[in-house]
C-alpha cells in the first residue's frame, strides 16, 4: 500500500528498491533551493536512455506514485526473469535504458503535504502567498512555476502572465524572472543536455490527456507513439491553450533536440488528487506506460 509520498516515504521507497535491487542505479541529477536532493533511479546499462519526470507541481505529488510503482514492477520483472506480458525484461534493458525523476520539485511538495513550515527560510513567504492553503501550492519554495521556467516561447508567456495579472511569487503560473532561473529546472535541463535522452514523458494531473508537438513542431515518431499511448491509455490527445502554452518541459525538450516528448495527465478531477484514486488510474495506464518503455 503506498503513503503519501513525502521527503521522508521516497528516501524510504528509493532506499528499498537499490537494496533489493542490485541492477538499479540510484543518484541525483541536482538540487532544489532548499538543498534537497532530486533523486533519479535508473535501469539499463543501454546510453540509449528514455526519461520520465514527475512532481514538477507540488499539488500533483500523485505522479510520484506512478512513477515508482512501474518502476518497481519492471524491477521485479527483471529480478525474477518472469517473462510477463510475454516480454523479456532482461533483455529489454540492455537495448535501452529507464530514468525516472520522481520528484522534480521536492521543495514544492513539501509545502503542498505539510504546509508553510517546510519552506525554511521561504516559510513566511509561502504562507502569505497561499493565505495558509498550501494544499493546492504548485510552484517551488520561491514561487516560480517550473512548468513556466523552461526556455521555450518564455518570453510570450511571461508577457501573456502579466497580462492575466501574474507578476511575482505565486502558488502557479509565474515562470520567474526569466527562463531557467530556477535550480530544479536547470538540474533538468543540465540532465538531458549531458546524457543521450531519446524521448522524454513528463507527467502530471489531471485530466486525462496527452499533449505532443510544440509550436507547429512534431518530431519524427511523435505521433505515432502519442496514438499508441492514447489508444492504450483512453487518454485523448489534446492541445494546450493559454497560459498552458510554452515554458514547460515538453516544449523545451521539443524545441532543443527535434525529438519526441510528451505530457500525460494522470487521472480526472481537481488537483491535489486522492491517494484514494492512485490504484485506479495506475490500472488505466500501466498499459500505455509498458508500450511506452518499450518504444
Amino acid at each position: 500500500m503506498w503513503k503519501v509520498p513525502s521527503l521522508e516515504e521516497r528516501s524510504k521507497i528509493i532506499n528499498i528498491l537499490k537494496e533489493k535491487y542490485e541492477f538499479v542505479e540510484v543518484g541525483v541529477i541536482g538540487k532544489s533551493v532548499l538543498n534537497r536532493d532530486i533523486n533519479f533511479l535508473k535501469i539499463g546499462s543501454s546510453k540509449k536512455i528514455i526519461l520520465w519526470l514527475g512532481a514538477f507541481h507540488g499539488m500533483e505529488w500523485l505522479t510520484i506514485l506512478v512513477l515508482f510503482e512501474f518502476f518497481k514492477k519492471i524491477c521485479s520483472y527483471i529480478q525474477s526473469g518472469e517473462n510477463s506480458y510475454g516480454i523479456d525484461f532482461k533483455k529489454v534493458f540492455k537495448e535501452k535504458s529507464l530514468v525516472i525523476v520522481p520528484c522534480v520539485n521536492p521543495d514544492g511538495v513539501e509545502i503542498a503535504l505539510k504546509g508553510g513550515n517546510s519552506a525554511g527560510e521561504y516559510k513566511q513567504a509561502v504562507n502569505l502567498i497561499s493565505g495558509g492553503k498550501t494544499d493546492y501550492w504548485q510552484a517551488n519554495v520561491r514561487g516560480v512555476d517550473l512548468n513556466h521556467n523552461y526556455n521555450a516561447k518564455w518570453e510570450e508567456l511571461h508577457d501573456l502572465e502579466i497580462k492575466s495579472g501574474i507578476t511575482g511569487a505565486s502558488m502557479t503560473r509565474y515562470g520567474g524572472k526569466i527562463y531557467e532561473s530556477e535550480p530544479e529546472t536547470k538540474s533538468v535541463v543540465n540532465f538531458c543536455r549531458n546524457n543521450p535522452v531519446e524521448y522524454a514523458i513528463a507527467f502530471h494531473s489531471q485530466g486525462e490527456e496527452i499533449y505532443h508537438g510544440f509550436d507547429g513542431k512534431i518530431p519524427k515518431n511523435s505521433e505515432k507513439i502519442a496514438n499508441l499511448l492514447s489508444v492504450s491509455s483512453g487518454y485523448k490527445l489534446s492541445n494546450p491553450e493559454g497560459l498552458a502554452v510554452g515554458g514547460g518541459f515538453k516544449d523545451w525538450f521539443i524545441s532543443e533536440f527535434n525529438k519526441p516528448a510528451f505530457t500525460v495527465e494522470i487521472g480526472l478531477g481537481k488537483n491535489p488528487l486522492p491517494i484514494s484514486d492512485f490504484e485506479n488510474i495506475y490500472k488505466k495506464i500501466e498499459k500505455m506506460l509498458l508500450i511506452a518503455a518499450l518504444i
